[in-house]
């Protein structure tokens, strides 16, 4: 088995470009282009097949060391689905949308992703020592903040010591930075769903406005999984979007070095 390692420098110096898959540049763009955040919906559905590509699309997004920290939560429960409406606040976005999908950190099932990929390394044989090390050695090293957060103290200041000679890793450091680690990944996925629901033709509205313990316990959700966002989808009706999208000037947003 090889002995590649993740982290080593590549030894050739330079490599040639290979031919990545053909895309469409300007019907993404078209697509990114069109997406708005819509707040009132018209009745028309959506497709069942168009929801299973539009989630599985969801799946494919990027992710802190492929662990997948994430769950999709699809509400078609019509008690649920009034309950999670009135947990977003009652806001148009949710109230008129033919679709609710409820997007979930779980900082907590990266131990469980983490054998799930070693697993699947098992499987496929020939995957080389260094990507085995990484999930039997790196990622526990990592991830785990001990029962109660002990490791915590422990690793910020082993975080902060070895940083000072060179480039460490200093997060996710304790409870909050695990919510955190898994938010940025569930986020990607987010965007990933609403892309994929504009290419079909529908549109979505993600909301942040809910109360997020009140749709923990629609779902049914352990203490530890954080709501990341619930987003709306369906079609934009008459009005349903507010006014031209309105984005600063990139020149405050933007910086080169």
């Amino acid at each position: 088995m090889s002995k590649v390692k993740i982290f080593a420098p590549v030894e050739e110096k330079e490599r040639p470009a290979i031919e990545a898959p053909i895309t469409d540049a300007e019907s993404f763009h078209a697509v990114v282009d069109s997406r708005r955040s819509v707040r009132v919906y018209a009745k028309d559905p959506i497709p069942p097949e168009v929801m299973d590509a539009c989630l599985d699309a969801a799946l494919k997004a990027p992710n802190s060391s492929n662990l997948q920290a994430w769950e999709i939560h699809h509400v078609v429960d019509a008690k649920k689905k009034a309950a999670l409406v009135e947990a977003c606040l009652s806001q148009p976005a949710a109230g008129t949308a033919p679709e609710l999908v409820v997007f979930v950190g779980r900082p907590d099932l990266w131990r469980r992703n983490n054998r799930w990929m070693i697993e699947a390394f098992d499987k496929a044989g020939n995957v080389p020592d260094g990507a085995y090390q990484y999930y039997r050695k790196i990622t526990p090293l990592v991830y785990d903040q001990g029962a109660l957060g002990w490791r915590t103290p422990f690793k910020w200041i082993l975080t902060r010591w070895r940083g000072m000679s060179r480039p460490y890793p200093r997060e996710p450091i304790g409870k909050w930075g695990m919510r955190i680690w898994a938010h940025k990944s569930t986020a990607l996925a987010c965007a990933h769903f609403m892309l994929a629901m504009r290419a079909h033709g529908f549109d979505t509205c993600p909301m942040e406005g809910m109360d997020s313990a009140r749709v923990k316990g629609i779902l049914g959700l352990p203490r530890q999984a954080v709501v990341t966002m619930v987003i709306s989808a369906g079609k934009r009706a008459e009005g349903g979007v507010y006014g031209p999208r309105l984005r600063f000037d990139r020149q405050h947003f933007v910086h080169r070095h």
